[in-house]
C-alpha cells in the first residue's frame, strides 16, 4: 500500500465534502484495466525485502535489446556531462521561476534555450515549458484559432498517428472541425493539403520528416496557405533540423517538436519536452513561459518572466493556456546538449544516423521480397515486408532484436510495413545481423 498521511477520520471528512461514500466511488469512472496494478508485496516487509522484490520486477524490463525502434522518439547517445550538469542542486529542485530577484540562473537557462530552439527552427521567437510534441503541436493549433478566429483545420495523415489522436482527444469539447488528408505513398499529398484550404482554415499542418521518415518541402503548400491568412504549422525532428531546410526557410508560422533527441532518455516514455518557435506575429498567442532579457536600473543584465499570460498570472479565462507544469529541468537538459554538440556536432550527429539509416535500406533492400518503399528519408525509412510486420518483430524479439515500429498498429493496409529508425548508436554490424534475422524470418 502506499504511504497515505491522512487518517481514516481526515479521509471521510474529506469524502463527506465532495459527496462521495468512498475513494474506491471516487475513482469508479476509470475502467479497472487502467488502474495501476497492485505490486503483491506482503505486509510488514522491511526496506532491504521490498527493494530486493521491486528491484526483481524491474529486472524483468528488457533493456539490452538492439533496437530499431523510432516513431518520434529515438535512442541517441547522451554526454556524460548533461547528467552531471542538469543534475545540480540548484538546477534539479528549482521548479517555478516566478521571482526574478531570486532566480536569474533558472531564468538565463530558459532565455539561453529559447534562443537555441529559435534558431534551430529558424524563426524569431520560442518558448518553454510544453509538456512533449504532441501538446505543443495542440497548443500551435489553438494559437491559431486565436490568431485568425477560425476553427477548421486541415492536416496531413501522415503526421505522427499518436499526436494526431492527441488533438482529436484535447479537441473533442471544442468547436473544431479537423479534416484529414490520406497520404500517398508515406508522402503527403501536397495536392490535396491545397485543394482542401479554404477561407474557414484556420491552418495547415504538416510534419517534416513525417511519420514514414520522408523528407518534403512545404514551402509552396505554405505560400498558398498564406495567400489565404492561413496558419503554416510544422512538427519537426529537432535533430535533423541541423541539416534539412528550416521551418523558417518554409515559411511556416509555428514549429514545434518533440525534444527527447536532445539529450533526454527513452525512460519507457517520458517525461519529455514539447518545444515550439513562431514568428513575431504570433507572439502574444504563444502559451508556456517565455524568458526575456533586459537591464535594470544600475544597466546590470537581467532575465524576467515576461507576455505572462498564463492561467496562474493574468487575463484567468483569457489566459493562452492551461498548462500548469514547467518542463525547466527537460529543457536545460536539451540546451546543454546543445551546447556540448554544438553546430557541427548535432550535423554529425544527424549525419551519422542518415548514413546509417541509408546502410540499412540497402542491406535489408536484398532481403528476398522485403522493398523500402519511400525516398527521399532522413535517419527512418519505411519498409514492405512479404508478412505481416507485427509477426516479423515477434519472431526476432527471441534474438534480442526490435525490428522496428509495425505501421498496421495506426495505418490500415499496411500491416506488412515496417518502420526501421537508426541514430549514430546503430552499428553496422547490428544492421548485418538484422538482415541476417530478417532473411531467415522469411
Amino acid at each position: 500500500m502506499p504511504f497515505i498521511p491522512h487518517t481514516p477520520s481526515e479521509q471521510e471528512a474529506m469524502l463527506a465534502t465532495i459527496g462521495v461514500p468512498s475513494i474506491e466511488a471516487l475513482f469508479e469512472d476509470i475502467p479497472h484495466n487502467l488502474r495501476a496494478q497492485e505490486l503483491g508485496l506482503d505486509q510488514g516487509l522491511s526496506e532491504m525485502d521490498v527493494l530486493q522484490k521491486l528491484r526483481a520486477l524491474a529486472a524483468k524490463n528488457q533493456t539490452s535489446l538492439t533496437s530499431f525502434l523510432g516513431a518520434g522518439f529515438y535512442d541517441h547517445y547522451i554526454p556524460s556531462a548533461v547528467d552531471g550538469l542538469s543534475m545540480r542542486g540548484e538546477f534539479y529542485t528549482a521548479y517555478t521561476p516566478y521571482q526574478a530577484e531570486a532566480s536569474q540562473g533558472i531564468l538565463q537557462a530558459i532565455f539561453e534555450y529559447q534562443t537555441a530552439v529559435a534558431r534551430l527552427m529558424d524563426l524569431e521567437f520560442a518558448n518553454a515549458s510544453l509538456y512533449d510534441g504532441g501538446t505543443a503541436l495542440y497548443e500551435a493549433m489553438v494559437m491559431a484559432a486565436r490568431h485568425t478566429k477560425r476553427t477548421r483545420f486541415v492536416l496531413s495523415e501522415d503526421v505522427s498517428p499518436i499526436y494526431r489522436t492527441m488533438l482529436k482527444s484535447y479537441a473533442s469539447n471544442l468547436d473544431f472541425e479537423l479534416v484529414t488528408i490520406t497520404h500517398k505513398n508515406c508522402n503527403a499529398d501536397l495536392n490535396g493539403l491545397t485543394e482542401a484550404l479554404n477561407d474557414q482554415t484556420a491552418a495547415i499542418i504538416v510534419q517534416n520528416p513525417n511519420f514514414f521518415g520522408t523528407i518534403q518541402d512545404f514551402t509552396e503548400l505554405f505560400i498558398k496557405a498564406r495567400e489565404q491568412k492561413i496558419v503554416s504549422i510544422i512538427s519537426t525532428y529537432p535533430m535533423m533540423q541541423s541539416l534539412l531546410k528550416t521551418p523558417g526557410k518554409m515559411g511556416a508560422d509555428i514549429a514545434v517538436a518533440e525534444g527527447q533527441s536532445l539529450g533526454l532518455p527513452l525512460n519507457f516514455g517520458g517525461p519529455y519536452l514539447g518545444m515550439m518557435a513562431c514568428t513575431k506575429a504570433l507572439i502574444r498567442q504563444m502559451p508556456g513561459r517565455i524568458a526575456g532579457r533586459t537591464i535594470d536600473k544600475n544597466g546590470k543584465t537581467g532575465y524576467v518572466l515576461t507576455l505572462q499570460a498564463r492561467e496562474q498570472h493574468i487575463r484567468r479565462e483569457r489566459a493562452t493556456s492551461n498548462i500548469c507544469s514547467n518542463q525547466a529541468l527537460c529543457a536545460l537538459r536539451a540546451l546543454i546538449y546543445i551546447s556540448l554538440l554544438g553546430p557541427q556536432g548535432l550535423k554529425k550527429t544527424a549525419q551519422t544516423g542518415i548514413e546509417r539509416a541509408h546502410y540499412a535500406a540497402n542491406r535489408l533492400n536484398r532481403v528476398p521480397g522485403a522493398q523500402v518503399v519511400n525516398a527521399p528519408f532522413g535517419n527512418e525509412f519505411t519498409i514492405r515486408l512479404p508478412m505481416p510486420a507485427d509477426t516479423m518483430v515477434a519472431k526476432l524479439l527471441d534474438a534480442g532484436f526490435v525490428a522496428g515500429f509495425p505501421l498496421g498498429r495506426y495505418y490500415e493496409g499496411m500491416d506488412n510495413h515496417l518502420l526501421v529508425a537508426c541514430t549514430e548508436k546503430t552499428t553496422k554490424e547490428s544492421i548485418g545481423i538484422l538482415a541476417e534475422l530478417m532473411g531467415g524470418a522469411l
